[in-house]
């Protein structure tokens, strides 16, 4: 059985930023699959931070919210988090929010909140890829 760690926000946790359900239908239709099993996490809430609470996004190796304050330590501690939990359950791969500081693939915010996306992963993703785990967004999820 695989194991696949997921944004818990994809699942409709109310983890996100605004505390509103973003719960994914091609994320929902994995829980039917008798192969694999879901290991939610929200990375965000393991740094710290609140649900609700401000916007952030990645610039100059850091994080922002949109207010001004720097949010770059809760990310990677929460990062860590994350990582800690995929190779306790033995996670190959993860399915994360695309486009979020933390959890984006391939693409982000550019750090100015005016909705521009830009070539980058986010917190998490980064540092998951960067241990062998195999990171998608929620587009691809019906692709597993």
């Amino acid at each position: 059985m695989e194991r696949i760690l997921v944004s818990a926000c994809l699942l409709g946790l109310r983890c996100r930023y605004s505390g509103e359900r973003k719960a994914d239908e091609r994320v929902l239709g994995l829980l039917k699959r008798q192969d694999v099993v879901l290991i939610p996490v929200c990375p965000e809430q393991l740094g710290g931070l609140p649900t609700p609470r401000e916007p952030a996004e990645r610039r100059d190796g850091g994080v922002w919210n949109r207010v001004g304050q720097d949010v770059t330590e809760q990310f990677f501690q929460g990062a860590r988090e994350a990582l800690k939990m995929a190779q306790l359950y033995g996670c190959g791969q993860a399915i994360l929010k695309e486009r979020s500081p933390s959890c984006g693939s391939g693409q982000i915010y550019d750090g100015s909140f005016r909705g521009k996306v830009i070539c980058g992963d986010g917190v998490t993703a980064e540092l998951l890829k960067k241990n062998g785990i195999t990171v998608t967004g929620e587009s691809k999820a019906d692709q597993i």
